[in-house]
């Protein structure tokens, strides 16, 4: 348990220290709202579709191949991001729905989830966890657009438009432009691979870096109710809701623990460049990324241990 506690930590601290240094930056006048207009686009257009790109390239499609892990996956992200939608209907302003169901819903798997996941199980964790990613990806990147365009005031909510904005949205054409080639082991030259990782590693700095120059006190203190509202559902509720629903269905050990790290992976530093992209509150998502990666810390860790505790892992 010690293990995973600090293997959160280890993954969480350089998080916090990007995001400061965003801060930090902004505050000594190096950044402002135009380069993070500017660094927002070139993630969300070119950095971050190439990471996906690589993300499923590298991925062994015939290794840890479990079907009823992957569609339960699929069907409860999407149980679940109906549910935090109707509620946000009901209970959140009708310009901050998107933003709020996105924080509520999109997990950090391939950084946080993944990572934990490999620590907890070797290579099975990574194998495993590597091919869920492939579903989250998909399921993640389509349900956002879904309703970011659905609640962005210049958008068009017709869905034969939706589907061509979900068609022409650059981490889905990432994710879909890699399955042939990972499917049928389509090998990319050296240089090229070289190049797409450069670009890759570009991705994660560089959102945490805008997100951190995005955050201030007074933006804080203005989202803090809408943010701490989509924080406890992402990291209480609907970790506690899929968790209990793979377990009824006869999910255990590894598979449940993988499942459960997914389901409670804090919000992914992808939503905020989705949330400006689409012209949404990147205030708000920048929040929510804020509140949830520290919460991780806390409710991973209790997770795991009431899971170890039951012996159903």
């Amino acid at each position: 348990m010690l293990a995973v506690f600090l293997q959160t930590l280890t993954i969480t601290i350089p998080v916090f220290s990007m995001l400061f240094l965003g801060v930090l930056l902004r505050r000594l006048g190096q950044i402002d709202d135009h380069f993070i207009h500017t660094a927002s686009q070139l993630t969300f257009n070119v950095s971050m579709p190439v990471m996906l790109f690589l993300a499923i390239l590298h991925a062994d499609l015939s290794t840890a191949l479990q079907p009823a892990v992957l569609g339960y996956f699929a069907l409860a992200t999407v149980a679940g991001f109906l549910l935090v939608w109707g509620w946000a209907i009901w209970r959140v302003p009708h310009a901050e729905r998107g933003v709020y169901v996105q924080g509520a819903f999109r997990g950090n798997n391939g950084i946080i989830g993944l990572a934990l996941a490999t620590s907890l199980y070797g290579d099975y964790g990574l194998s495993l966890g590597g091919i869920l990613g492939g579903v989250v990806i998909l399921c993640y990147n389509t349900l956002s657009v879904i309703v970011l365009e659905v609640y962005n005031p210049n958008g068009n909510t017709n869905p034969l438009a939706i589907f061509k904005s979900i068609l022409r949205n650059p981490l889905i054409i990432g994710v879909l432009s890699a399955i042939p080639f990972a499917y049928w082991k389509i090998a990319l030259p050296g240089w090229l691979t070289t190049s797409g990782q450069y670009l890759a590693e570009l991705t994660l700095p560089l959102a945490l870096i805008c997100i951190g120059g995005t955050l201030s006190l007074a933006s804080l203190r203005a989202s803090s109710g809408l943010a701490i509202g989509s924080s406890l559902m992402k990291m209480v509720w609907l970790p506690i809701l899929a968790t209990a629903g793979a377990f009824a269905l006869g999910f255990r050990n590894a598979e449940l623990a993988i499942l459960f790290l997914f389901f409670a992976s804090p919000t992914a530093a992808a939503s905020f460049v989705m949330a400006r992209a689409a012209g949404a509150n990147h205030e708000l998502a920048a929040a929510i990324i804020v509140i949830t990666t520290l919460v991780a810390v806390v409710t991973t860790n209790i997770g795991l241990f009431v899971l170890q505790w039951g012996g159903w892992i």
